[in-house]
């Protein structure tokens, strides 16, 4: 977005991100960093003053540490996007485009997932990116605001955290394969996702902000369209690395679905989403960032 010339302001409170990644911008006139939380209203007035469109990135991921902190999650997930949401409203905000989840499909066995086929929720996670569409639809519905949700598929890419219980897969075995420890995968192996690459998401959300009002409060698949199971994966990763060491096998998590596969039909009518990215592409070029940037890991 500063490369293509506008002004941007970041609201972070760095509970899961890392200040590095944004230390590159600090000295650019166009950016501006508020250091505080989306949980005070204040805060997110603040931050949207003078906006024309907010992406509203911010919440606390992974499904099983939701099961263990279903408060916490309510609190940040639900009450902070809001937050975002009537701050938008109150400054005039053009059009606020947010990130959901997959995890909405919960139980609901059909392949591939299709937005209006949703199933029973499995996880506090779950809800609350439910009921930030619930919402995201009222919002567009009673005041006007123009939404977007954005139902993320297993997003991966450079600067992901690779450290932590909760470290999502990909820098998780990215990291221990490098290191010459053997990765840990939940189940079987076979569990499948539809890996979505980092710039399919950034296409995602800056053709979110420009798509017309008969696109607004609804949610849209984001992701490449295609799965590969956990098994797979790994197998990747170790060629990528030239590594050869067996992954130790461990009891499936509470609250994950089995597979994910997305129809991504409706981002591609109403939004202009053609992701450009598959899969292999995507991975080839997220592990040679970690092994060019030691402090990835």
């Amino acid at each position: 977005l500063l490369n293509m010339g506008y002004h941007v302001t970041v609201l972070d409170n760095f509970s899961t991100g890392r200040r590095e990644n944004i230390e590159s911008f600090l000295n650019n006139p166009n950016f501006i960093l508020i250091e505080g939380d989306i949980e005070n209203i204040e805060t997110c007035k603040q931050a949207c003053k003078g906006i024309d469109y907010v992406m509203h990135q911010a919440a606390w991921g992974s499904v099983p540490r939701s099961i263990d902190m279903p408060l916490k999650y309510n609190e940040v997930n639900v009450k902070g996007t809001i937050n975002m949401m009537e701050a938008s409203r109150i400054e005039g905000v053009q059009k606020f485009v947010y990130a959901s989840s997959s995890s909405v499909y919960g139980d609901h066995p059909v392949l591939p997932k299709k937005e209006g086929t949703e199933g029973n929720l499995l996880s506090p996670y779950a809800l609350t990116k439910k009921i930030n569409e619930d919402y995201g639809k009222l919002y567009y519905s009673v005041y006007g605001l123009k939404t977007i949700g954005l139902r993320y598929f297993n997003v991966f890419g450079r600067r992901q955290n690779p450290n932590g219980f909760y470290a999502a897969v990909i820098p998780k075995f990215t990291k221990d394969l490098s290191e010459d420890k053997a990765p840990v995968i939940n189940g079987d192996g076979e569990t499948s996702r539809d890996f979505t690459y980092i710039e399919n998401v950034i296409e995602a959300n800056l053709k979110a902000c420009i798509a017309p009002s008969v696109a607004c409060g609804k949610a849209y698949n984001i992701a490449f369209g295609e799965r590969d199971t956990l098994n797979s994966l790994y197998s990747q990763i170790s060629l990528l690395l030239n590594k050869n060491i067996d992954p130790v096998y461990s009891s499936e998590r509470k609250g994950d679905i089995k597979h994910s596969l997305a129809d991504i039909s409706e981002a591609k009518k109403y939004l202009g989403y053609n992701p450009e990215f598959d899969f292999k592409t995507g991975l080839k070029e997220t592990v040679e960032w970690f092994l060019n940037n030691e402090r990835g890991f």
